[in-house]
């Protein structure tokens, strides 16, 4: 068989799909692409799998987006840019309309097609296809290599689940040589979920002990021979997991992959509250330190944070901020953050700002500054960028319903959510 020495750096292309409207991650995505959202405080969810790419020396890489672009361009532009000399480059493909095809992108399937003739520019071997809305950290090189070395044309990278969360993914039933023989979508029913059990002990060799009960999730990452994917593409089919990867099961040779570690669908505002604030314990399910695999942003060159008489547990905080006596308990403050005296953060996202204000700079008549502001009150909130928290502000979801739109915040998953830009009074109480 062959082997990943024999592939060449120009032999691959990446593809990261910007993903849909993002509607379950609203408000969020309101005025910005699901892969822009901020995360961990200084970075955005497209630099995970941008920076999975490079670290696995793959730097031909390109993006395909759709909805409330504009901010995914800029942070893209102006975080990768590669010497004038190399090969590699992060190329945005944006959904146009064209004379053979009126339609924006249907699926994630429809997306590349309507994408193929760009890639065609290119001369590759692979195409490797990656979400941009996920958290995880992976060397491609290896599922290269076994795309390769056990002659498939196509391979579906997949975690193992516990049946309880099987119903939300797409399950793969596997033979002992790897190969998958059956694709079911969200399986519920606990017979078909005992049909689908796999002998993780002839599955492969694992760092990690694996639950024998659990069941291998496609990731949403593929491999795909080049020509497999354009004949795949031929059709109508509108996504990869719903309708590409179950027809090709039966005529093409589908192998799974076997990812071990920490994998989060950054889908929800529940599941990205949550994985934030991983980040704040001891040993992060996530680890941002490890320098032999850094993730890589937009380099801002700000100044080191300034802390005043404040007491800050179990929280991170990114660069250029200013807190002044404050209290801050497992939370996580953004970059360019300001917070006032006085105010306590309690389980919270603060995601700061994109500019310092400046006397130059308008903003609303009476409005307070961008930031947190003196005695506030903030738990179990996520603040979004460039936000303006009065003074004596209480914000908390205690009280309301799971699900509900106010004036100028709203409720998801028992979190409340002061969007981009918003402005909340002093004194008000949310």
């Amino acid at each position: 068989m062959a082997s990943w020495a024999a592939l060449r750096p120009h032999d691959i292309v990446a593809v990261i799909l910007g993903g849909g409207a993002g509607t379950r991650l609203f408000p969020l995505t309101k005025d910005r692409a699901k892969p822009a959202v901020p995360l961990a405080g200084k970075y955005r969810l497209v630099d995970i799998p941008i920076s999975n790419c490079l670290n696995s020396e793959l730097r031909r890489i390109f993006v395909l987006t759709q909805f409330n672009s504009s901010s995914l361009h800029r942070h893209i532009q102006d975080s990768y840019r590669f010497d004038t000399f190399s090969p590699g480059f992060v190329e945005i493909l944006a959904a146009q309309q064209r004379t053979d095809r009126e339609s924006w992108y249907q699926g994630t399937a429809d997306a590349v097609r309507q994408n193929l003739l760009h890639l065609d520019d290119y001369p590759h071997r692979l195409v490797l296809i990656l979400s941009g809305d996920q958290l995880y950290r992976m060397n491609f090189r290896a599922l290269l290599e076994k795309h390769v070395s056990s002659g498939a044309e196509v391979t579906v990278a997949t975690t193992p689940v516990p049946p309880t969360a099987a119903r939300a993914f797409g399950i793969m039933q596997m033979a002992p040589d790897g190969r998958v023989t059956r694709f079911v979508e969200k399986p519920a029913d606990p017979d078909l979920l005992a049909s689908l059990r796999v002998d993780w002990t002839s599955a492969g060799d694992f760092d990690e002990p694996v639950d024998p009960d659990s069941l291998p999730a496609s990731m949403g990452i593929y491999v795909f021979d080049r020509g497999v994917l354009a004949d795949a593409l031929h059709g109508s089919e509108a996504d990869f997991g719903k309708h590409v990867i179950p027809k090709l099961i039966g005529s093409r040779r589908v192998y799974a992959f076997q990812h071990q570690g920490y994998w989060e669908d950054i889908g929800t505002i529940r599941s990205f509250y949550e994985a934030n604030l991983d980040l704040c314990a001891p040993l992060p399910k996530f680890n941002f330190y490890d320098a032999t695999a850094p993730i890589y942003t937009h380099a801002r060159y700000l100044p080191a944070t300034k802390i005043i008489k404040s007491r800050i547990e179990r929280s991170i905080i990114a660069d250029g901020c200013i807190i002044n006596d404050a209290f801050i308990d497992h939370s996580l403050v953004g970059v360019r953050s300001r917070i006032e005296a006085g105010s306590t953060i309690r389980d919270s996202l603060v995601m700061g700002a994109d500019y310092y204000e400046t006397p130059d700079r308008a903003k609303p008549e009476g409005a307070p500054p961008i930031g947190i502001g003196q005695g506030a009150w903030i738990d179990r909130t996520i603040v979004d960028k460039n936000a303006r928290i009065g003074d004596e502000v209480r914000i908390t979801p205690e009280g309301k319903p799971a699900e509900f739109d106010g004036p100028n915040f709203y409720v998801r998953d028992s979190l409340v959510i002061i969007p981009k830009g918003a402005v909340v009074m002093s004194g008000t109480e949310i």
